[in-house]
């Protein structure tokens, strides 16, 4: 084995990362029983060894940046002996279909994404007690088979092909939904309230309706899309970041019960003037720290900035200048 490709240990051989190694297999690569931990990030695997199906103790396992496709993990659907797997990365390889990973019963992290998947079928194997999921940078055209995952917290599917939200009103402890660079038309959110983090960018809305009964609401991201009015936004009193970059906004409203605000984007739309923001802006005055308003008309005046600092006397950042 080259010599830069030594394993990291606690000790007790519970941890072997061999991350970077460019390794084509493991076979010059120790596997101790007493492994919990295996990261094989970035080499060149293009088959699973099947030693690692022994490692009984085993909780997580990346295979993230390999080279291995369908038929590849197929031998990870018999591998019981490492059934109480916890986190199982295959992230960025060259899967064309969700592997089958039904054993996997106290699975709470699982990672397919910069694959080929074209759809969500075999999800439904999937253990219900899965916390993180993460699908992005694939080819799905639908939202499906996640109804059962009454535990997940975290459900990313950004960088597909999906034109509609749907299935999520089971996910009742979802946190974060990402699902940026897609192309949906419309917010529906299935009812679910308890959202913190919502990531629509780089979509096809047209409009902000559909988050008004989000009130636990802390980050939302909303640009690049087709966007012409701030609205639904008076409800969401819990928020600290709001995204509306690059849209086609051509003022600023709805944002009075916004009292937590600490980051606004707005940079890149059509608003002509500071009014609405001076006026509207009483709440977060004191709690904003950041405001990004460059490539709109009101950026152009001359008292541009000094304005700014007389709406926002504790602003830290307008646009790309910094304050002490």
């Amino acid at each position: 084995m080259d010599s830069s490709a030594k394993p990291e240990s606690d000790g007790e051989r519970t941890l072997l990362d061999l991350s970077s190694c460019q390794l084509p297999d493991l076979n010059s690569v120790d596997l101790p029983p007493t492994l919990v931990e295996v990261d094989l990030t970035a080499n060149r695997l293009t088959a699973l060894d099947s030693r690692l199906s022994q490692l009984s103790n085993l909780k997580k396992l990346s295979l993230r940046q390999n080279l291995l496709n369908d038929d590849a993990v197929l031998p990870l659907s018999s591998w019981h002996s490492i059934s109480a797997l916890q986190e199982l990365v295959l992230r960025d390889n060259q899967m064309k279909r969700i592997p089958d990973v039904t054993i996997f019963k106290m699975l709470l992290v699982f990672d397919v994404s910069f694959n080929e998947i074209t759809s969500l079928s075999g999800l439904s194997k999937v253990s219900n007690s899965l916390k993180e999921l993460y699908v992005s940078k694939n080819e799905v055209t639908k939202m499906e088979e996640i109804e059962h995952f009454h535990e997940l917290q975290i459900l990313e599917l950004g960088s597909n092909r999906l034109r509609v939200m749907e299935n999520l009103q089971n996910l009742s402890s979802l946190l974060e939904l990402w699902l940026g660079r897609n192309r949906i038309r419309s917010i529906d959110l299935c009812g679910l309230k308890c959202i913190k983090k919502l990531s629509l960018q780089s979509n096809r809305l047209t409009s902000m309706a559909g988050l008004e009964e989000c009130t636990a609401l802390e980050e939302l991201y909303l640009s690049h899309n087709g966007i012409t009015k701030m609205e639904g936004l008076s409800t969401l009193v819990n928020l600290r970041v709001l995204d509306v970059a690059s849209n086609k906004l051509t003022e600023i409203t709805d944002i009075a019960n916004l009292t937590r605000l600490e980051d606004l984007w707005l940079n890149d739309n059509q608003i002509a003037s500071l009014d609405s923001l001076a006026e509207g802006a009483a709440g977060f005055r004191e709690s904003l720290t950041t405001i990004y308003l460059e490539c709109n008309p009101c950026a152009s005046s001359p008292n541009y900035m000094s304005r700014m600092r007389e709406i926002f006397p504790k602003i830290e950042q307008v646009d790309s200048e910094m304050f002490a």
